[in-house]
C-alpha cells in the first residue's frame, strides 16, 4: 500500500516521473513490511489493484475534507482512525504524515478519480464509498452544504442513482420525511409499500454484500444497514404498525 501513496505524493509534487520514482521507493518499503489483503470489490471486466482502490479512496476523502475551504481535525481523525482499524497504527501514521500535506496544499480531480472507480467497481461498493464520504464530512458534527454538494458531484461521477444518493443523504440530514427518503419512498406510501421498501433496502444494504472487504469498511456498511432499520422502525411507530 505504501508504494501507492509514495507514487501519489510523487505525482502531486513532481509529475509522472515523480510518481514512478515514488512507486519504486514505496515498493522497497512495502517489501520490508507485512501486508494485508485489500478490497476485493472490483468488476470482472476490468480490475484495479487493492492499492489503486485505497489510493483513490484516500484522494476522494481529501477532496471532501477540503470542500468547505477548511481542513477539519475531526474529519482528518475520522479518516486516520479508519486506516488504523484497517492497517494498524504504525502503518497508518506513516501514511498520514504524507496525507496531511496532500489535503492542505493540492488540488485534486474528483471527476477523473470517480469515473475510474465507476468503471471498475461494483455498485454496492460505490454506495459504500458515498456513505463513507458522508461519514467523513459528518465527523465534525454536521455536513456542510459545500461538502454535501461535493459528495453529490462525486456520486454522480460514480454513477450512483438519484434515489440511492438521496437515501444516503437523508441518513445525515434530519428532516420530517428523512425516514421515507432513506427507504426511497414517498410519505404517502401505503403500509404495504413501506414494508416492501424496507425489505428491498435491507437486501440492498445488507452487510453480507461487503463481507469480503476490510473490517473498517464493513462497519460502515453495518451503520448504513442500521439506518435503514431505524427508518423503518420510526415509520412503524408513527403509523402504529
Amino acid at each position: 500500500m505504501i508504494k501507492w501513496f509514495a507514487a501519489f505524493v510523487g505525482l502531486m509534487f513532481y509529475g509522472y516521473r515523480g510518481a514512478i520514482l515514488g512507486f519504486i521507493i514505496g515498493s522497497l518499503i512495502d517489501s520490508l513490511t507485512s501486508s494485508r489483503g485489500g478490497f476485493k470489490i472490483f468488476s470482472e471486466e476490468e480490475r484495479v489493484t487493492p492499492g489503486d482502490f485505497e489510493l483513490h479512496l484516500l484522494t476522494l476523502s481529501a477532496i471532501v475534507i477540503k470542500a468547505d475551504g477548511k481542513v477539519s481535525q475531526q474529519e482528518m481523525d475520522y479518516v486516520r482512525n479508519y486506516f488504523v482499524q484497517a492497517y494498524g497504527k504504525e502503518r497508518a501514521n506513516a501514511v498520514f504524515r504524507t496525507f496531511n500535506d496532500v489535503v492542505k496544499d493540492r488540488q485534486l480531480d474528483e471527476r477523473r478519480i470517480s469515473q475510474f472507480l465507476a468503471a471498475r467497481t461494483q455498485y454496492a461498493a460505490r454506495l459504500q464509498i458515498v456513505h463513507f464520504l458522508f461519514s467523513i464530512a459528518n465527523a465534525d458534527g454536521s455536513v456542510s452544504q459545500a461538502e454535501a454538494g461535493k459528495i453529490r458531484q462525486i456520486a454522480g461521477y460514480l454513477r450512483i442513482g438519484v434515489k440511492d444518493y438521496e437515501s444516503l443523504h437523508a441518513m445525515f440530514f434530519k428532516t420530517t420525511d428523512n425516514a421515507y427518503k432513506i427507504l426511497e419512498i414517498e410519505k404517502s406510501a401505503t403500509d404495504a409499500e413501506v414494508k416492501k421498501a424496507y425489505r428491498e433496502m435491507a437486501k440492498k444494504y445488507h452487510p453480507d454484500k461487503l463481507q469480503h472487504m476490510d473490517e473498517a469498511y464493513r462497519k460502515g456498511a453495518e451503520e448504513k444497514f442500521r439506518k435503514v432499520q431505524e427508518a423503518y422502525e420510526q415509520i412503524q411507530k408513527e403509523r402504529g404498525l
